[in-house]
């Protein structure tokens, strides 16, 4: 909630400059031999639960695919994995957010306020446009990610749309999407797909501890990861503050659903109350996870899978205007749960 940024809320290294990538072999090895195929996808959806990589693996596409432009070079031939060494030029110009061919949207932040918009601008998406109507500055791919697609309003998607609709040669959109089912389907059919598992527990205890500069695991570590269902974000979070204890006691009103404690979800209130916007994502992301299982549980007819999206799309948004104009918390976890409650029922 804190970024734009999927997989990287808390984490002390951006995903533009990660040169490590835990888990996720197969679908990683799907990107390279698509691209050392000659007959890449110009667009693919990259999707699965938050903080588990998808934004990592997207850059890592992006920093190969400008390192190697051409899929025949014998590097690319031979190439195990997307690895490129963090002093090469085209990883030192991304992790500095300098490349001229490759463009990130996301959410930026409003000059006047000081916060986050709240979704990622069509002005912004349109961008796309002289981006990939111009000559690549150094002759080879033009690269987009988007992070997130599920930040955009019907504006910027059908922005996205024009663009997915006609792309030139070339051209390398990657979105990352923490619900992809929801994405709409006019962009959906347009990508190929690429959707990511929760990570493993030893996986997760690497990837933390790579995040935060520490040499191996610590006990700290591993129970966070224990608690993070395969997320490395949300792991990260635990580690920050108050964030576990703040879990359980979210997981405890989740488990008392459909009905409510008016009390616990006060004390949750008041918890959030003042808090940095790590806490709300901390306390957003469990939310998530527990729609995400309903979602996976139970009858899969779609006019409850409908009414269970829409209060994800219902609930997210609610954060992100409480984080971007600094409203009072309360209501919004009686708000969410309000809706959670109904989603229980469905």
């Amino acid at each position: 909630m804190s970024r734009a940024d999927d997989d990287n809320d808390g984490a002390a290294i951006h995903p533009r400059e990660s040169s490590v990538l835990f888990g996720h072999a197969e679908a990683e090895q799907a990107l390279l031999e698509a691209y050392r195929s000659g007959r890449v996808p110009h667009a693919w959806l990259i999707g699965g639960e938050s903080g588990i990589g998808k934004a990592t693996l997207a850059y890592r596409m992006a920093r190969f695919v400008l390192a190697h432009p051409d899929p025949a070079l014998a590097a690319v031939l031979r190439a195990t994995s997307l690895a490129v060494v963090p002093d090469h030029p085209v990883a030192r110009r991304i992790a500095g957010q300098a490349h001229p061919d490759l463009l990130v949207l996301r959410r930026v932040v409003n000059e006047k306020t000081g916060k986050l918009y709240t979704v990622i601008r069509v002005d912004d998406v349109r961008r796309c446009v002289p981006f990939f109507g111009s000559t690549a500055g150094e002759g080879g791919w033009r690269v987009a990610i988007v992070d997130t697609v599920d930040e955009m309003n019907k504006e910027s998607e059908n922005a996205l749309l024009k663009v997915l609709e006609e792309p030139p040669p070339r051209a390398l959109l990657l979105l990352v999407s923490h619900a992809p089912g929801r994405v709409i389907p006019t962009i959906r059919s347009r990508c190929r797909t690429l959707l990511l598992r929760p990570l493993a527990a030893d996986d997760v205890v690497r990837a933390a501890a790579a995040a935060l500069g520490e040499a191996g695991e610590t006990a700290e570590i591993r129970a966070a990861a224990e608690a993070a269902d395969g997320s490395v974000g949300r792991a990260l979070m635990f580690l920050e503050g108050e964030a576990l204890d703040l879990r359980r006691r979210v997981i405890e009103a989740l488990d008392r659903l459909p009905e409510l404690d008016p009390r616990a979800l006060h004390a949750l209130g008041d918890g959030l109350a003042g808090t940095e916007t790590e806490t709300l994502a901390a306390f957003m992301d469990t939310v998530n996870a527990w729609l995400a299982a309903r979602l996976r549980s139970g009858p899969q007819d779609s006019g409850r899978l409908a009414r269970v999206g829409e209060v994800f799309e219902n609930v997210n948004r609610a954060a992100r205007e409480s984080e971007s104009y600094n409203l009072d918390r309360k209501p919004l976890v009686f708000s969410v749960f309000n809706q959670l409650a109904a989603a229980a029922r469905a």
